[in-house]
């Protein structure tokens, strides 16, 4: 193997390495966009409690108001 045939292959696994780890943080990016979210909404009341979890905020500030 010549230096230009080995700087190819690093190159390649470099390349691939990074579309790989681009493609697993788009991934875990959205996971946490969505959980993110799902909290919110059950935070505002949107969506109903899981589980018998009630941690709507809505009528705690409405009696203080």
């Amino acid at each position: 193997m010549d230096p230009e045939e080995v700087q190819d292959m690093i190159d390649g696994a470099i390349r691939r390495h990074n579309r790989n780890a681009s493609i697993v943080s788009i991934i875990l990016g959205w996971i946490m966009l969505a959980a993110f979210m799902d909290g919110l909404f059950r935070l505002l009341g949107l969506i109903p409690p899981f589980m018998g979890l009630d941690i709507n905020l809505l009528p705690r500030i409405a009696e203080l108001i």
